[in-house]
């Protein structure tokens, strides 16, 4: 029984959110985690020939309202100092159909950021910082739990990979000192728009979906980037030497953190368009599942909704998905943890959040 709702995951930071450095989008720092999570096509239960699948995904948003927790800071905006992210990411991921239940994914991400801020020039006049190139790319295995003969509408995947550590985790760029003497240093970028985190990681995932008719049902997914090295050796202090108080609380070099993402929705079918609702939810954790946590990193996490619409050929979709931020919540990190300890004052640092993302691309199905 040939199904017409199939599952469509977009990434991504988020970012993954995504980086995804993420975004959720923005300076909370989840990278992309590819165009599409898993097959976007559930393979015909009577068809076994092996086949390809090849996807072009485009994710873009700006990020530049900050929180600290789930209070925006409304003041940055007005005094001109909040930090200005710009992300786009193009994920190219090469699928294998081996038959109906197996399939194996590359997804090879090529990311172009940008960065301005006062605060990273001397504070008195925005300049930017960029960074361009290869991303870290991604190996994942896909299996169907369910025998797609017996089970026609519904079934379970999981998918088992690594995160490979082929993202430039030291970019570098020039740091402007403006003032009676303008200088310049050259310093490793932020790491919201970092090339990668430095660590190979392990990820896993369950997508499942049910039809409920041949024009509606639901679909849900889980992600998560397991991270076991806990700091990549990379100064925060864009060239400079590191403060005291980074020194003190471990934020002076970055960490590789783990990271989440859950979507959940329905889908309707119209002719050749599939039209989907749902909810999307990217979080970077303030704890690591393995190894340790400490080290920079702006723990956070967005809850989107996410409205989307598929157009369908024989060999070819193209597909637009645009999360929009219902909830945005920069939570406390180890180092501002640690500095509460130490001082004895409640310390939390802040993240700047983008409104919405998009995510348009397209997928090519080939023997």
């Amino acid at each position: 029984m040939k199904l017409t709702l199939r599952l469509l995951f977009s990434i991504t930071f988020y970012i993954f959110f995504t980086n995804t450095q993420a975004n959720a989008q923005g300076c909370v720092a989840i990278r992309s985690t590819g165009g599409l999570c898993t097959m976007d096509e559930h393979p015909d239960s009577t068809n076994t020939n092996s086949s390809w699948l090849l996807n072009s995904n485009n994710r873009y948003f700006r990020s530049y309202k900050h929180f600290i927790g789930t209070q925006e800071q409304k003041q940055r905006i007005a005094q001109g100092t909040n930090v200005i992210n710009h992300s786009y990411t193009q994920d190219l991921t090469l699928t294998r159909i081996f038959n109906n239940r197996w399939s194996f994914a590359v997804d090879v991400p090529i990311l172009d950021n940008s960065r301005s801020s006062l605060y990273e020039h001397g504070g008195k006049e925005r300049l930017s910082t960029h960074s361009f190139g290869l991303g870290d790319i991604r190996l994942t295995a896909y299996a169907w739990l369910l025998n797609p003969a017996k089970a026609g509408k519904g079934n379970i995947q999981v998918g088992l990979g690594l995160k490979l550590p082929t993202g430039n985790y030291n970019y570098q760029d020039y740091f402007y000192h403006t003032g009676a003497n303008d200088t310049r240093t050259l310093g490793p970028v932020d790491q919201s728009i970092q090339l990668g985190d430095g660590g190979t990681g392990i990820t896993t995932e369950i997508n499942a979906y049910y039809n409920f008719t041949h024009q509606f049902g639901l679909y849900g997914g889980f992600y998560y980037l397991i991270s076991p090295r806990e700091q990549n050796g990379i100064s925060t202090s864009r060239g400079s030497a590191p403060s005291p108080k980074a020194v003190a609380n471990g934020s002076d070099v970055m960490s590789v953190p783990d990271q989440i993402m859950i979507r959940g929705g329905a889908s309707y079918g119209v002719g050749k368009f599939d039209f989907s609702a749902g909810v999307r939810y990217e979080c970077l954790p303030v704890k690591d599942l393995i190894g340790g946590s400490n080290g920079f990193r702006r723990p956070g996490y967005i809850i989107s909704a996410e409205p989307g619409v598929t157009y369908r050929l024989k060999s070819l979709s193209i597909y637009a998905f645009v999360p929009v931020a219902l909830k945005r919540d920069r939570t406390q990190s180890v180092p501002d943890k640690l500095t509460t300890q130490q001082t004895g004052v409640y310390t939390q640092g802040d993240a700047a959040f983008a409104d919405y993302a998009v995510n348009v691309g397209v997928t090519f199905k080939f023997k």
